[in-house]
C-alpha cells in the first residue's frame, strides 16, 4: 500500500469519519438521516404528476442526475415550479447512470422533462470536444464525474443555461430567478467560504483576472457560446500538472469562468448555502443549498415540507 496510503486509511480517514459524524449530530442522527433519505425515494416513487402551468415562456432549466440522485432531483424541480407562474422545463442529462426505469420515474412526475443521453453526450463530445484536441478534459471527465456537470451542459449550448444541483429546495417564490427568466445573465449562489482547491492567486493568474470569491456552483448561469473551451483545457491541465486533482475542481473552473463576465450574485439571505439545522427545520430563505451537515435537515425535515405544499397544491387544483 506504501506509508501515504497506509497513514491516510489508518489515521486520516478515521479522523474525517469522526468528524463528520460530530458535525451531523453523532451515529443516532446519522441513522436518522438515512432513514429520512430512504423515506423521501419512496415518497419520490408515489408523488402525483405535476401540473405544468399554461403560460410557456421557454424558460429551461438544467440538471445533472442519474440513478443516485433522480428523486432529489425530482423534489428540486417540483418544490421550485408550484412557486412560480409560468412552465419551467427541465433538461435533464445524463451522469451515465440514467436508464429505462429512472427516466420513467422521473417523466411520471413530469411528464414534459426532456432528457439527453449519455450516447447523445458522447456523440457531442467527439464532435465538439475530441480527445486529441481536448485530451485532459476527456480524461479528467471519465475519471471525476463532477467535471460533468460542466461540460455535458454547455458544450454546444446554444443560449444560456441555468444549471441547478439536485441537492436544492425552494420554499417561497423566487423573484431573482423569475426576473433571471426574463432578462438572463451570469449569476450564482453565494457560498458560506470560497472553496475551489486551488489557491486564489494561482487561479486569477490562470484566469487573467481576479476570481470572485464565495462563488457556488449549486446554481448558476453562464451563456455557453462564450465558453472558450481551448481555455478551459489549459486551465485543468496546469491545475492537475503543479497541484494535482481536487473534488472541487470542477466549481474552480467554472469560477473561473463566471470572473470573465459581469456575474451578479443571488442573495445570500434568501439563497442559502449550508442552511443550520434551525432554518432547515423552519426556513425563512427562498431556497435551500444542503452540503455537507445541511443533509440533516434536508432528508430528515426539508423535503417533508416540500411534499406538504405539493399535496396543497394538487388540493387546490382539484
Amino acid at each position: 500500500m506504501g506509508f501515504g496510503k497506509a497513514a491516510l486509511y489508518l489515521c486520516h480517514r478515521p479522523k474525517d469519519l469522526l468528524r463528520l459524524c460530530l458535525e451531523e449530530g453523532g451515529l443516532y442522527q446519522q441513522w436518522r438521516t438515512e432513514q429520512g433519505r430512504r423515506a423521501m425515494l419512496d415518497a419520490a416513487l408515489r408523488l402525483p404528476p405535476l401540473h405544468a402551468p399554461e403560460p410557456d415562456r421557454g424558460a429551461r432549466i438544467a440538471f445533472l442526475s442519474g440513478s443516485r440522485y433522480w428523486y432529489q432531483t425530482v423534489f428540486c424541480f417540483a418544490s421550485l415550479q408550484i412557486h412560480v407562474p409560468f412552465r419551467i422545463t427541465p433538461l435533464i442529462f445524463d451522469d451515465g447512470s440514467l436508464d429505462n426505469t429512472v427516466r420513467a420515474a422521473i417523466s411520471r412526475v413530469i411528464p414534459w422533462a426532456l432528457f439527453t443521453s449519455a450516447n447523445d453526450i458522447e456523440v457531442k463530445l467527439d464532435r465538439a470536444l475530441p480527445a486529441n484536441g481536448f485530451p485532459r478534459l476527456r480524461s479528467r471527465r471519465r475519471e471525476y464525474p463532477h467535471l460533468r456537470k460542466l461540460i455535458d451542459i454547455h458544450l454546444g449550448a446554444s443560449g444560456w443555461n441555468l444549471v441547478l444541483d439536485s441537492d436544492l429546495l425552494a420554499f417561497r417564490r423566487p423573484d431573482e430567478l423569475i426576473a433571471w427568466f426574463e432578462k438572463p445573465h451570469t449569476l450564482y449562489m453565494q457560498d458560506v467560504k470560497t472553496s475551489y482547491g486551488y489557491p486564489c492567486t494561482y487561479l486569477s493568474g490562470l484566469a487573467g483576472r481576479p476570481l470572485t470569491e464565495h462563488v457556488n456552483v449549486g446554481l448558476y448561469s453562464l451563456f455557453g457560446p462564450d465558453i472558450d473551451w481551448h481555455a478551459v483545457e489549459y486551465w485543468c491541465g496546469r491545475q492537475l500538472d503543479e497541484y494535482g486533482g481536487h473534488f472541487w475542481q470542477e466549481q474552480a473552473l467554472t469560477g473561473m469562468l463566471i470572473a470573465q463576465t459581469e456575474a451578479r450574485p443571488l442573495s445570500a439571505t434568501f439563497y442559502r448555502v449550508l442552511p443550520d439545522l434551525e432554518e432547515g427545520k423552519h426556513p425563512t430563505a427562498v431556497l435551500h443549498h444542503y452540503v455537507a451537515y445541511a443533509k440533516r435537515s434536508y432528508f430528515q425535515y426539508a423535503w417533508r415540507r416540500v411534499r406538504e405544499d405539493l399535496g396543497q397544491t394538487t388540493s387546490q387544483r382539484d
